[in-house]
């Protein structure tokens, strides 16, 4: 069994005295070097003309458009992105799956590039899970592969009226074909006939049965290198968003394609090495680390061990039986069974934190069971069945639902009698519910906040109609925090508390001090930033306690823009995108009282520990004051 210190082991991590205030990560040891906060302006980019294009796409004239990038936009990527075009472009008060909404998809700024573990792609739209503004990511060829096209964003907009389609993108080709031979079939069936209808090195993002049925709960799907449907841009429902602009699949090939420009070839080789050289140095990070060896769900154990990691619809922090799903117990399974492990997400990953889940004699692959997803439709559940769990997984992924929000939905209708906490069975037959289109998928479909109230519970774990991830906020005061302000709804990678509160990464914090404000919006800041950059989230471990790790990032940034920003430029430009993003929700009516988590936390224990959630309401309010 593991424990925090095997998690993250930063004995040996080299901070400065904790009284010294990090601009980065307030209230917490800085972990930086000093010079990297010398003041500097933005600079414009100096690369030359930039020949990298947005293409919009009207779904209403079944057209697509290159458009130039307007000078505010050029020096962006990622979640920078796709949050500064939906402010701008999509009504907030529109009804998200109606004819305004947009779907904005932007690689990251370092995408496509040789950069380490960067390729990310962010997913942007009004969410019709929270009401609010959305960005989901996600790490796939796929966006490794418009960027060498020279995309740097693909607006969908419009609504076709008669049926869905594909939209095939290559050099110098943009078609729109009849996707009506893959609707009403499983993602897993339709990626394997589009492979082999385009080609193995072509790269697909699609909407899966739980967006044709407008679920709150679909998820935006990606291929992984094996070409299954393993990879999300899952949260808030953009799924359906993207169904309901009529558009099924995008299918992107880059052969022939320019490539992503590089504006100082020196700034961006110098930069990466510095970062390559962090993420090996580090004990989460390192090839044979951590995250190499158990992958995410190595948390399981640490979690437990915390008192933290919710069982049965958030009713209890530990179990015994967690062990049974762990990381440790998955990899030694997979071993055993032919599967894969470590595995990448995407070419370039130097983490490789990813799997691949196979059933007993290396049958019917899966792709990846990720924490948040074991912990989900497992422990949540009361499900201590790896199979159970694999197979709830697959059936995630082949029908386009978040793993997240299907978890926290199934242990709801669990809580509500639908089923037995523990019947993994019964749990599958519930996701065949959704492919089926009857009326308990559907209200299956729509996510936690919708089947709680279907069903009369009162403990429904939902900020902004969103299902919490997998840490209970009553022990880890700071992770609850994150989720309340947030403008994603809950959600645990925009400003993962749980670094520094149990696994010691960044310096270290009380997991159960409700002072917590400035840690939260210090961490949101930097974020969104790293969301914005192209890099996985994961390099966040590194660059907390390696001081070169975060320069690096910065300067490759810099080597592909041509800018000259300082590291705390970047957790600027982070701030900025979070301003933007709570700008939209408040004109989407969103108020301080949506900075909220649901009533049962603050007045229900949560054992073994037998806490609350007891941060005031005027810290929460301290986060963002405006």
């Amino acid at each position: 069994m593991r424990n925090s210190r095997d998690f993250g082991n930063r004995a040996e991590s080299k901070c400065f005295p904790e009284h010294i205030q990090s601009p980065v990560f307030p209230g917490i040891s800085p972990c930086v070097s000093g010079n990297l906060f010398r003041k500097k302006r933005f600079y414009s980019y100096t690369g030359g003309e930039s020949t990298a294009k947005i293409l919009r796409v009207d779904m209403n004239k079944l057209k697509a458009t290159c458009e130039d990038v307007p000078d505010k936009w050029k020096n962006l990527g990622g979640r920078a992105l796709t949050s500064s075009i939906v402010a701008e472009e999509v009504p907030a008060d529109c009804h998200p799956l109606g004819p305004n909404n947009k779907l904005v998809f932007a690689p990251g700024i370092v995408t496509g590039t040789s950069a380490p573990s960067s390729g990310r792609i962010s997913v942007g739209g009004k969410s019709p899970l929270t009401g609010g503004i959305k960005e989901a990511n996600a790490g796939s060829s796929f966006a490794q592969k418009l960027a060498k096209l020279g995309i740097k964003a693909i607006i969908v907009q419009g609504q076709a009226k008669d049926k869905c389609y594909l939209l095939n993108i290559a050099k110098g080709k943009r078609e729109f074909l009849d996707a009506s031979p893959w609707m009403g079939r499983g993602l897993y069936e339709a990626y394997a006939q589009l492979m082999e209808k385009f080609g193995k090195d072509a790269a697909i993002c699609s909407t899966g049965i739980a967006g044709e049925i407008s679920g709150a709960a679909a998820g935006v799907a990606f291929n992984d290198i094996e070409g299954m449907p393993s990879r999300y841009a899952g949260r808030g429902g953009l799924g359906a968003v993207m169904a309901t602009r009529g558009l099924k699949f995008i299918v992107v090939d880059d052969e022939g394609g320019p490539g992503v420009e590089i504006a100082d070839k020196e700034i961006f080789k110098a930069g990466t090495k510095k970062l390559v050289a962090a993420l090996h140095e580090h004990a989460i990070t390192k090839p044979g680390g951590t995250l190499s060896s158990y992958g995410t769900d190595a948390l399981i154990n640490v979690i437990n061990e915390a008192g933290a990691l919710p069982h049965r619809n958030f009713s209890s922090g530990y179990d015994e039986l967690a062990p049974l799903v762990s990381g440790e117990k998955k990899a030694e399974t997979i071993k055993k069974r032919g599967g894969e492990r470590p595995h990448v997400c995407s070419p370039g990953c130097i983490i490789q934190c990813s799997e691949v889940w196979v059933k007993e004699g290396g049958k019917d692959p899966v792709g990846v069971l990720e924490y948040e997803s074991v912990w989900a439709l497992g422990p949540n559940c009361g499900i201590y069945n790896l199979d159970d769990v694999g197979e709830l997984n697959r059936a995630c992924n082949d029908l386009g639902v978040d793993t997240i929000e299907m978890g926290d939905t199934i242990a709801v209708a669990m809580e509500g009698g639908v089923a037995k906490f523990g019947d993994g069975k019964r749990a599958i037959e519930l996701m065949d519910e959704i492919r089926r289109k009857t009326p308990l998928g559907r209200i299956l479909a729509n996510g936690t906040e919708f089947t709680g109230k279907a069903f009369g519970v009162t403990r429904v774990p939902t900020v902004k109609g969103q299902g919490l991830p997998a840490y209970d906020p009553r022990p880890i005061k700071g992770i609850g925090v994150t989720y309340a302000t947030t403008p994603m709804g809950a959600d645990h990678t925009a400003g993962y508390a749980i670094a520094p509160e149990i696994l010691g990464v960044g310096g270290k914090a009380d997991p159960l001090d409700t002072k917590k404000a400035d840690l939260s919006r210090g961490l949101q800041q930097a974020t969104a930033f790293i969301d914005t950059s192209g890099y996985c989230l994961f390099t966040a471990f590194a660059i907390m306690d390696i001081p070169s790790g975060m320069e690096g990032m910065v300067e490759s940034c810099n080597g592909v823009l041509g800018t000259n920003w300082s590291v705390q430029d970047a957790v600027n430009l982070g701030a900025k995108v979070l301003a933007t993003e709570r700008k939209f929700n408040k004109a989407a009516g969103f108020t301080k009282a949506h900075d909220r988590l649901a009533e049962f936390f603050k007045h229900e224990p949560l054992p073994p520990k037998n806490v609350v959630y007891d941060v005031p309401d005027a810290e929460l309010d301290k986060v963002y004051p405006d």
